[in-house]
């Protein structure tokens, strides 16, 4: 799919799209349409600024029925700006469509929200606050939903919305079609798609996806009781000096800096069992230079941008194969290089499969034993 005029659209919708100058397809555009014109749940990894509103916006505007004036499409966003911006947009593609878009979110006169639901609104563009508010009042009611989008997922989780999320979800049918954007991909957002989505395609497209043209990976398959040795090995053949190390649990990650500690490594741990403070005290610790090694879980390094990170090493094989490129994105910044070297345990290898076939780039193995050098791979 080169452009909108491939996609099979209505004459209504292509017209609004041609209206607004949209010929070519954006990455995220040219992946996820065709999948949700056909009714499937979607994860995808996208920033803000690629496309990804009309992504999902004119396949919803498609989808829908202008003579029913019930609510059909239901989008969840975290603040009142996006829930503006994002009505706007799908406005613009529902413009020949006779669907009607509004936004709700806290701050704005609820009584003329109230006013324009009841004249009838087929796709409703909210915050979790005020959308809980409107479902209390019975005022709004979702029983006709059939599309549901969770945009800027991994922001709505870090504001404490994942109760949210769920009241409102389960006032939707339970056959619904459900997808879900986020900038960035960890178990957390993971955990949210395995709860309330059903066989979703995972579509990548965002910066850590042009990183990984500047990484080079490698892996190597190891047993659990040689992983320690072989890490120790990496670290100290290629003389690495700031590395995130990846853990699939929180004993995990504190077990493993304990034991590189004990062993004379500079490491500490990040996961979110840590306060608050404790958490900034590390995070600004190796932001500094103080710390070297950092040994993280997937929920503790959401948000982490430190620039200057020259490897990332998953200790664990991440259970979700979006994580693993979440994981190595916190490397290769502002168009340097950086390493990633996954240790794949016997139990690992069908996971680290499901990851080398997401992905263009080579993911190369090393002949790593736990005691041989690796050299000549860095």
């Amino acid at each position: 799919m080169q452009s909108f005029k491939d996609l099979p659209l209505s004459m209504e919708v292509l017209r609004s799209v041609e209206e607004l100058g949209f010929e070519n397809l954006f990455p995220i555009q040219a992946q996820a349409i065709i999948p949700l014109l056909e009714g499937k749940d979607v994860i995808g990894q996208a920033q803000t600024g690629t496309g990804k509103t009309a992504a999902f916006g004119v396949p919803m505007v498609e989808r829908l029925n202008p003579e029913n004036r019930k609510v059909q499409g239901l989008v969840l966003v975290p603040t009142r700006e996006l829930a503006v911006q994002v009505a706007d947009n799908i406005r613009l593609f529902a413009k020949y469509a006779r669907v009607k878009v509004l936004p709700v979110y806290g701050g704005a006169s609820i009584g003329r929200q109230i006013r324009e639901l009841s004249n009838g609104v087929q796709i409703v563009v909210g915050t979790p606050g005020r959308l809980i508010d409107l479902l209390e009042r019975r005022i709004l009611n979702l029983s006709s939903v059939n599309i549901v989008v969770l945009d800027e997922a991994d922001r709505m989780l870090d504001m404490g919305f994942i109760d949210d999320i769920g009241y409102i979800l389960a006032r939707t049918p339970s056959n619904r079609q459900t997808s879900l954007f986020s900038a960035t991909i960890d178990q957390t957002v993971m955990d949210v798609c395995n709860r309330y989505m059903k066989s979703p395609e995972k579509i990548l497209v965002s910066k850590d996806e042009i990183a990984l043209t500047q990484m080079k990976q490698y892996y190597t398959v190891v047993n659990r009781y040689s992983k320690f040795g072989t890490l120790c090995n990496i670290l100290d053949e290629n003389h690495i000096n700031r590395a995130i190390i990846f853990c699939k649990t929180r004993r995990g990650t504190s077990a493993l800096s304990d034991k590189l500690r004990r062993k004379g490594y500079n490491a500490q741990a990040l996961h979110a069992g840590f306060s608050q403070p404790q958490r900034d005290h590390v995070t600004n610790s190796f932001r500094k230079g103080k710390l070297k090694l950092l040994v993280a879980t997937d929920v503790a390094s959401r948000g982490l941008d430190i620039q200057g990170i020259t490897h990332i090493i998953n200790y664990d094989v991440p259970l979700d194969a979006l994580v693993y490129f979440h994981r190595i994105g916190r490397t290769a910044r502002m168009g340097q290089e950086g390493t990633a070297i996954t240790l794949v345990g016997y139990g690992e290898i069908t996971g680290f499969n499901n990851i080398k076939a997401l992905t263009q780039t080579t993911i190369e193995e090393m002949s790593c034993a736990q005691d041989s050098p690796i050299q000549g791979f860095f």
